[in-house]
């Protein structure tokens, strides 16, 4: 990944994510608007937090996701993070994440 990626490190159970961009061309070659195509639903894993605190004792929960994974993202939530490289990154809980992609 790039060095400006490296400036942010998520906490806890916290995951950034860069969602995929969104096709404005159709395969015909006309171009669309943005705002009447849907946002992505997938993503890929940036950087994962260390995970949640243990109740129990010292230490963290593992996280179920690790960097390079695809996942499925909810239509609406996450924190955007305003990057240099002009791509779109979010912030999301692990509970929030819908499911890891193969």
């Amino acid at each position: 990944m790039s060095n400006v990626i490296k400036k942010v490190i998520p906490m806890l159970d916290r995951i950034l994510i860069q969602r995929f961009e969104v096709k404005t061309t159709t395969a015909g070659g006309i171009l669309l608007p943005e705002e009447s195509v849907p946002k992505e639903m997938q993503g890929l894993v940036v950087a994962v937090g260390p995970g949640a605190r243990n109740p129990n004792g010292a230490g963290h929960l593992a996280v179920g996701v690790k960097e390079g994974d695809r996942v499925l993202l909810p239509k609406y939530g996450g924190t955007k993070v305003d990057m240099d490289d002009k791509r779109e990154y979010l912030l999301f809980r692990e509970s929030d994440i819908l499911a890891k992609l193969e």
